[in-house]
Parts: C-alpha cells; structure tokens; sequence
C-alpha cells in the first residue's frame, strides 16, 4: 500500500504548531546528521543550500565549520520554522538568507547556485513522486562535483531497527500528523546512477530509530 503523505498545507501546520519542539528529536538525528558534517567536505564549500531548514539548528552547527566566506540559504514551509531560523542565524549576518516556501520542489533557485545541496529529515514526508522532483531540482542546483548531503528516516538495517520502522509505517499510514508527516524509506533507490555517485552511506539506529546520510557527488 502506498504511504498516505500530508500536504503541504497540512505539513505546514503541524510543523507551526511544533515550532522548537522539532529540537528534541536530536537524540536519534544527531548521529545521522553527524555523518553529513564529516563526510560532506564543507571545509570547501562555498555556497550551501538546505531545503527545510527546520529551526535553523542543522544549519547553525554547518555555519560554525564553514569558511567565513561560505554564505547559506536555508528555506522551509512553516513560518514558525522560518522566524526560528532567522532569529538563531542572525549572528551570522549577511551570509545567511532564510525565506519561506510554498512546500514543494525549489524551481525557482537559479541553476549552478550551490556547491551543497542539503536536506535532514524533510524528504522523508514527501511522496515518491514528490522526492524525484526535488533531487531533479538539487541536481540542476547544483555545480557540477557538488554534493548531494541526505540524511532521513529508513526501513532499518536490524531486527530492532526494522521493528521499529514497521511500526512507525503503521502509524503514519493511520494518523501521518502524529509522527510530523515522517516515514520510513529508502532514499537510495532515488538516486539514479547517470546523475549521483554515492560517496558516503552510512544507518544508524540510536533508541531503534533507523535512519540514513548519503552522500552523493553531482555527475
């Protein structure tokens, strides 16, 4: 049966109504988003793009390793979530740019506008149809060799992990809202092999929660 996702009307309420509670999910996040942080050469990077930007925290860890030149744009659905970002980057200047989104795949960003394309924990509440769009947009966004930085919810790599992934399915195809939209999945198999190289892959599963980092360079 195909997963049932929110909208993104319905995606942008709840995510309002979680504003900085999103926060708290980094006891099982962190060790997957760590993966991006030391695989993702953003020692190098110049221009970073990250789509959903949440509460800006990802973003915020990012900003403190880049090279002071390196400038970021951030974008989410929630202007919760936007107002949260903005006010934790501000330090950060000129170089930081956040602005709100209408939920679906960024076409309107300009071709080649970045060296890092990233996402955490967002293409997971998109449906199929919906992630091919946005990495078609990630890959025309990108330079050519930039970096593709994934990390999102997967179907489990052990029998504790795969447990846990089915019931967390369960849930959402009952009640998506209850687990932010959120679902269990395998991102790898949207990647085709013509565009992206896959340099880093790694699962983790902390607490039993599984999750995945690709990283993948732009062909």
């Amino acid at each position: 049966m195909a997963a049932t996702t929110l909208s993104h009307d319905d995606a942008r309420r709840v995510y309002d109504r979680i504003g900085s509670f999103q926060d708290s999910q980094a006891f099982y996040e962190d060790k997957t988003t760590d993966e991006l942080v030391a695989h993702g050469a953003f020692n190098t990077a110049t221009r970073i793009f990250e789509f959903g930007c949440g509460t800006g925290r990802f973003a915020e860890t990012l900003l403190r390793r880049l090279p002071e030149t390196a400038t970021y744009k951030g974008i989410d659905l929630s202007p919760t979530m936007v107002g949260l970002a903005r006010d934790r980057l501000a330090p950060f200047g000129s170089r930081v740019e956040i602005a709100l989104s209408q939920g679906g795949a960024p076409v309107l960003e300009p071709e080649g506008s970045c060296d890092r394309w990233v996402s955490t924990f967002v293409l997971d509440l998109l449906c199929d149809n919906d992630i091919d769009q946005v990495l078609a947009e990630a890959h025309r966004m990108l330079v050519p060799d930039g970096l593709l930085c994934l990390a999102s919810l997967s179907t489990g790599s052990t029998w504790c992990s795969r447990m846990m992934a089915s019931a967390w399915s369960a849930v959402h195809q009952m009640r998506a809202d209850l687990v932010g939209g959120c679902r269990p999945l395998e991102l790898r198999s949207h990647l085709a092999a013509d565009q992206w190289e896959i340099q880093r892959y790694a699962a983790h599963a902390p607490f039993c929660i599984p999750s995945e980092a690709i990283v993948a360079r732009r062909l």
